[in-house]
């Protein structure tokens, strides 16, 4: 019998686009370029969730120079027919940044609003500096003249998922590699 139950969970295909082993090393050299650009420094890595959390920990465990972990989440607003806009940011605590060379890591950077937003948010706070490292940079949906200091891939239009970027129900963050969902999705 080839019926589908209604409560057995429907299994997805995924078309790997990046492999664990890609990710891998590409996170190793990331790591290297800023421990050495970092290098006598601590730096304040600060992860937007959700998407940058997998990213994060492999990053920070390969880097060579003290580091303080931090997490922050913008809180959007849902407008029918424009663009979301950033109302809220939480922060896992308040950190004390000025005089902090902070790192702010993303999984996926894709029209730049949010991390221009967030790094000008860092500036004014006092910051000694801010730069942007990302996982994937989708330069071809960027909406802002925004250009991380580092990125691991650059990536098309295509909806991935895996390596901590998830689907609208949060799921499939867990693969470690990127795959392309078969239905666009947001995260």
């Amino acid at each position: 019998m080839n019926e589908l139950k209604m409560n057995e969970p429907k299994v997805e295909v995924l078309r790997q686009v990046i492999a664990a082993e890609q990710i891998q090393k590409r996170v190793k050299e990331l790591a290297r370029q800023i421990s050495d650009d970092y290098r006598g420094q601590t730096v304040q890595a600060l992860a937007v969730l959700e998407n940058a959390f997998i990213f994060m920990a492999d990053l920070v465990r390969a880097l060579e120079v003290p580091v303080v972990c931090q997490f922050i989440k913008p809180k959007y607003s849902k407008q029918q027919g424009a663009q979301a806009e950033i109302v809220e940011i939480f922060f896992s605590h308040e950190p004390d940044i000025r005089g902090q060379h902070i790192l702010l890591v993303e999984g996926l950077v894709h029209s730049g609003v949010t991390s221009e937003f967030l790094m000008n948010d860092l500036r004014a706070r006092g910051a000694a500096s801010v730069k942007l490292v990302t996982l994937l940079d989708r330069q071809s949906a960027r909406r802002v003249a925004l250009q991380p200091d580092y990125f691991g891939f650059l990536v098309d239009d295509t909806f991935l998922i895996g390596y901590g970027l998830g689907a609208v129900e949060q799921t499939n963050r867990n693969i470690p590699y990127l795959a392309a969902s078969p239905v666009p999705q947001m995260t």
